[in-house]
């Protein structure tokens, strides 16, 4: 009880609605190029707009103060095209790029360092009133248009490519693209930025291509072997004859993306 009592007192407490809304606008400078001045990204910015309404609205939802923070929220996506319910839980440092076509479920859950940029969904899957939106850990970044759906985990530092559809649960460290969503790299090997963030959702692996390269290279093995044995074999075939699909260079191309 005593042990209890001395870990209760000695955590550190909640931060303030102004200390998150101080963190939200600093870390627009650590992840956008473009930012000039505070000034600036407290006027122009619909991603840091639509956070500032959330922490309030937020704020009322826990106070059970339901329709005030629906209502707030809707004010707010009618000025920034964001929509994030009030009911979600979003932590520090939290920044939406550009921003429009934004939606963050009623249950969704999001770390500390957390990016997003347009056109992103965490949505939910099921009627069922419980957990229904994913959890997105420290540091995620999501591309544009990706869609996160279900009461999934996202791990710390995953990177979602833009236009994918997640519906599976992603260990940490990893990049995940396509739909269905899968993990194509670990981010084991790839360099973060000075200040300790990887924004590079861009470079994005061609698993699909890479696995037709190496089965056009297995092909022309094979055939390379036919002729060693004297059998004739034509250079290309009549689909792709015309485009000159066929043949080492393509598969080089294809390779180098």
């Amino acid at each position: 009880m005593d042990q209890a009592l001395t870990t209760a007192t000695t955590a550190p407490p909640a931060p303030s609605l102004f200390a998150l809304l101080r963190e939200d606008i600093d870390c627009v400078f650590q992840r956008d190029p473009a930012a000039r001045s505070r000034f600036e990204v407290i006027t122009t910015y619909p991603g840091v707009h639509a956070i500032l309404f959330y922490r309030i609205a937020h704020r009322f939802w826990l106070r059970g103060l339901r329709y005030p923070a629906r209502f707030l929220a809707y004010l707010a996506r009618l000025v920034t095209n964001i929509d994030i319910h009030p009911g979600a839980r979003i932590g520090r440092r939290f920044f939406i790029d550009h921003g429009a076509g934004v939606v963050i479920g009623e249950t969704a859950e999001i770390g500390d360092g957390v990016t997003l940029y347009h056109g992103v969904t965490l949505g939910g899957t099921t009627w069922s009133k419980g957990k229904r939106h994913p959890t997105l850990g420290d540091g995620v970044v999501v591309g544009a248009g990706a869609k996160i759906l279900g009461a999934i985990l996202i791990g710390e530092r995953v990177r979602v490519g833009a236009n994918s559809v997640v519906v599976k649960d992603v260990p940490a460290d990893r990049t995940v693209v396509g739909i269905p969503g899968r993990v194509v790299v670990r981010l084991d090997a790839v360099g973060e930025n000075p200040l300790g963030m990887n924004l590079d959702h861009h470079l994005i692996p061609d698993p699909v291509g890479k696995a037709i390269a190496c089965l056009m290279e297995r092909i022309e093995v094979l055939e390379a072997r036919l002729r060693d044995q004297g059998e004739a074999v034509d250079g290309q075939c009549g689909l792709c004859e015309a485009d000159d699909l066929c043949g080492t260079e393509t598969a080089r191309k294809i390779r180098k993306g």
